[in-house]
């Protein structure tokens, strides 16, 4: 897996037998509870970028990326109710790592729990039409394969994601990867289990007023009953996050991704919005149907606020996860 930097051995988790394997950090400074903010403004700007839709933006590299060590499209999924000042630390992060990539940033708005994913899919149009310029679907003129680093924030960016990952099906269905593309997930504090619970956290913390905190649990809750009484009586999971976590198992999620995808998990023992046991478990899970997993467990970190703490530690479980991609569609 990877080299060990940070302490003499390796921890397992789940089982003496599994490869999953992490590290474990020395102890730094708490930080706050989570990091989900409470409003999102889908007028803010993103210096670089280029507005190309409703919390969707652009950093277009016209420059061809000769270098085949880096990806050439970087995706970012920002988790529920993220400002785009919180995401650019990250995009100016991958600038300086990829200069040569061209960045997509999608934003989670809080109404995400309630709105139709009609409404949803819509406002993720402007993405497959950036992916089609940058020559990364079948639809392009694609002469080399394209090189993918998908980065996805908690249960908001990975519905986000599967979203997606189901529209690009719909229009062009399920064509294989090349073999030669490289492409990475990386996923930061999510998913979470199933139940109400991680929900109900996340709406508290986005939602300040506690008058409208109540009408939006109250609405939130009406979802989840109806569904969990659909799921009982028809048999077919209907409940959001546990169907989520079964899509997230999907090798295939987004199409240029397969089993040669490697995977890389990022959570932490301090996160009280997505437990690191149920992280862990998906893990292994992954490993179990033959998928590439790499994990990584911080100490002190809250919810998607890993980076903040151990930076260093951070980014290079990243770069390394990209350069087993690299290695892979070399081989």
């Amino acid at each position: 897996m990877f080299r060990n930097r940070y302490t003499p051995g390796y921890s397992y988790f789940l089982g003496k037998s599994s490869s999953v394997r992490f590290r474990t950090p020395s102890p730094s400074p708490r930080m706050p509870q989570f990091a989900i903010v409470r409003r999102l403004s889908t007028t803010g700007s993103m210096e670089g970028f280029r507005t190309i839709g409703t919390g969707v933006y652009l950093r277009d590299i016209h420059e061809p990326c000769q270098d085949t060590k880096s990806p050439n499209v970087i995706l970012i999924f920002g988790w529920l109710g993220a400002h785009p000042r919180q995401l650019r630390d990250y995009t100016r992060a991958y600038a300086k790592l990829y200069p040569k990539a061209s960045q997509i940033v999608i934003q989670c708005n809080r109404d995400l729990l309630w709105t139709t994913s009609y409404v949803r899919s819509r406002r993720l149009k402007p993405v497959i039409d950036a992916l089609e310029e940058l020559h990364c679907l079948s639809s392009s003129s694609v002469q080399r394969p394209p090189r993918i680093l998908t980065h996805v924030f908690s249960n908001g960016g990975s519905l986000q994601m599967t979203l997606l990952g189901h529209m690009l099906r719909r229009k062009y269905g399920s064509v294989p990867a090349p073999s030669s593309s490289a492409s990475a997930l990386v996923l930061d504090s999510c998913p979470a289990a199933g139940g109400f619970k991680p929900i109900k956290l996340a709406v508290r913390t986005v939602i300040r007023n506690p008058i409208a905190r109540r009408v939006v649990l109250a609405i939130v809750h009406t979802i989840y009953s109806v569904r969990f009484g659909l799921s009982l009586l028809f048999g077919k999971q209907m409940i959001m996050l546990e169907k989520l976590q079964i899509e997230m198992w999907n090798p295939r999620i987004l199409s240029w991704m397969g089993l040669h995808t490697p995977r890389l998990y990022l959570f932490s023992r301090k996160d009280q919005l997505v437990s690191w046991q149920e992280v862990a478990r998906h893990a292994e899970i992954a490993k179990e149907r033959g998928m590439d997993v790499h994990c990584e467990l911080f100490e002190e970190s809250a919810h998607v606020a890993h980076v903040r703490v151990e930076p260093e530690k951070y980014w290079s479980s990243v770069q390394e996860v990209w350069a087993v991609a690299t290695k892979k569609s070399e081989n």
